[in-house]
């Protein structure tokens, strides 16, 4: 478990996602049911109804597919890919969540497309929106998935800077994007500045997982701020800026139970991540997982929703019974018999 933590990417937005949804109901305890009806309407703006699912009536297993959007930052503007995937099962009644890591760069086939295309997962999004995001995580493992949340890379800016900046102490020393950041000090951060202290990764000796603690770092102060009186006080603000940088197909009394649930299943919750192989596909690099390991993953996610394990039959596992010279180590291409037709280039994203 220890060696799959190491080997977690790209989880800029996973922490933001649920910051949003605890953020939720700090505001509606601190309001109380006076600010019911304002905080409901600024919680149209980011509540997609055209894709509402009610998986999570009666207490049953549900799913929520957690989706971080490279766009939104840096002067993006285009719709971008989702380089965080996460799909989160969680089972009410035995108070029990997994959470599984899909990389980015998984091969999978784009589900929804009218010609069969295999590509790296984060493209779906690009291509498809949170529909085929969902559609293809699901062929991929055999799992059904009931909700989405999407995250833009420029809600975080927005919303530390709504809330006047938070404060934070550096577990490292580093310079970054103009910033300057000291380990063991206390330093207010505005909105750029805080993007500057999740981002870096290269400075820092534990990679990606030191960059993950210091998005969560900026994510607890931003909680701590808002359940603040002062933060409070900011509250209009923070919720304007959900508008345009998040999305998602829960809707707010859904909001409120997914808390609850979270809170539930705080101690009793499984990490694990999807692992591929490195392979050359159209001249692009790819992770492929084999298909024990889709399978494994398929089952463990099934039976927290308490489904029976399915034999999985897919594309993915069609082509991969195809390519036995890969996966005993002897070359490193692998043949999607002209399904993929993407070349990635490294400007692609």
């Amino acid at each position: 478990m220890a060696e799959r933590r190491r080997h977690q990417r790209r989880h800029h937005f996973v922490a933001i996602i649920w910051t949003v949804i605890a953020v939720l109901l700090i505001l509606i305890g601190g309001f109380g049911w006076y600010c019911w009806h304002s905080i409901n309407g600024a919680y149209n703006n980011v509540y997609d109804a055209q894709a509402s699912n009610n998986a999570m009536a009666h207490d049953k297993p549900f799913s929520v597919l957690l989706l971080g959007i490279d766009t939104g930052a840096e002067g993006r503007i285009d719709r971008g890919n989702s380089d965080a995937m996460i799909l989160m099962t969680i089972n009410p009644k035995k108070q029990k969540a997994v959470m599984y890591s899909i990389p980015r760069d998984t091969m999978a086939q784009m589900i929804g497309t009218k010609k069969t295309n295999v590509q790296k997962i984060n493209a779906a999004y690009n291509i498809g929106k949170s529909k085929m995001a969902m559609n293809t995580v699901s062929k991929l493992v055999n799992v059904p998935v009931d909700y989405y949340v999407t995250i833009n890379m420029g809600g975080l800016e927005k919303m530390v800077n709504a809330v006047g900046g938070v404060d934070v102490i550096s577990p490292l020393t580093f310079s970054y994007g103009g910033y300057n950041f000291t380990q063991g000090v206390s330093t207010h951060l505005d909105g750029q500045a805080a993007l500057a202290f999740t981002r870096m990764r290269h400075q820092d000796p534990r990679g990606d997982y030191g960059r993950q603690e210091r998005q969560q770092i900026v994510i607890q102060a931003l909680m701590k701020k808002l359940g603040s009186k002062e933060g409070l006080a900011h509250a209009k603000d923070f919720m304007a800026t959900l508008k345009g940088n998040v999305k998602t197909n829960l809707n707010l009394s859904e909001v409120l139970r997914l808390a609850k649930h979270m809170h539930d299943t705080a101690n009793n919750t499984e990490r694990d991540q999807l692992q591929g192989q490195t392979a050359w596909i159209n001249l692009s690099s790819y992770q492929v997982a084999s298909t024990p390991t889709l399978q494994q993953a398929s089952d463990t996610l099934r039976k927290s929703l308490d489904l029976k394990p399915a034999k999985l039959d897919n594309l993915e596992t069609k082509l991969n019974a195809k390519n036995t010279a890969f996966f005993a180590g002897e070359t490193q291409i692998y043949n999607t018999e002209g399904t993929d037709t993407t070349h990635y280039t490294n400007n692609t994203y």
